[in-house]
């Protein structure tokens, strides 16, 4: 079975339960990230892999929002959470390795705790770039290598379970391939004992 085709099917299967397991780890080490990426978002705004979506309530009132994820049943039930908020966002089916839209389409791309499970996170950095208007900001938060040597090498073996089992990866960084797709870093901060990295970069006007 193709990489895209079982990711989408294992998130699939986790839509229904995916609020309620992840709620411990949202409270203590995600939900104060997510709300320091949302809080800068502006304009047009794209949210790659937009999950259950959680990071709706968090936007300013003022942005254009637009989700994509891979998984109808996620995407099924962000939509039921903004019913709920009473929030209107667009929201696709899409790959992140294939944004549907065209160039400098966005002010905004945001993707938090989705690219430690994409297969290429390269590409589909490339592609949250391609999307975004020059002048624009990339904001990601997500969990990275430790800079405590010892959490770096649990990680390590974390990633020969679950990069397996469900394309998750403990050890990945995207800031480091950000300079080479072009981007300028503006702001940066670890948290966490470093597990933790949330940034805000710039596209060149």
């Amino acid at each position: 079975m193709p990489t895209a085709e079982r990711s989408r099917r294992f998130w699939d299967r986790q839509a229904a339960t995916y609020d309620q397991r992840i709620a411990p780890v949202e409270r203590r080490f995600f939900a104060d990230s997510r709300r320091w990426v949302c809080a800068r978002a502006d304009g047009d705004v794209l949210e790659v892999a937009i999950g259950t979506g959680l990071n709706l309530p968090l936007y300013p009132e003022a942005v254009r929002l637009t989700g994509v994820d891979s998984s109808p049943a996620m995407l099924d039930a962000a939509a039921t959470r903004a019913a709920g908020l009473g929030l209107t966002p667009r929201l696709l089916t899409g790959d992140a390795h294939a944004l549907p839209f065209g160039p400098a389409s966005f002010d905004t791309v945001v993707c938090t705790w989705a690219l430690c499970g994409m297969a290429d996170e390269r590409r589909a950095l490339a592609e949250m770039v391609r999307v975004l208007r020059p002048g624009g900001s990339l904001l990601l938060a997500d969990h990275v290598g430790s800079t405590h040597a010892g959490l770096r090498a649990l990680q390590r073996l974390a990633d020969l379970v679950t990069g397996p089992l469900q394309g998750e990866y403990w050890t990945r960084r995207p800031l480091p391939l950000l300079a080479g797709l072009g981007l300028t870093l503006a702001e940066t901060d670890r948290l966490h004992a470093g597990t933790v990295e949330r940034l805000r970069a710039l596209k060149p006007c």
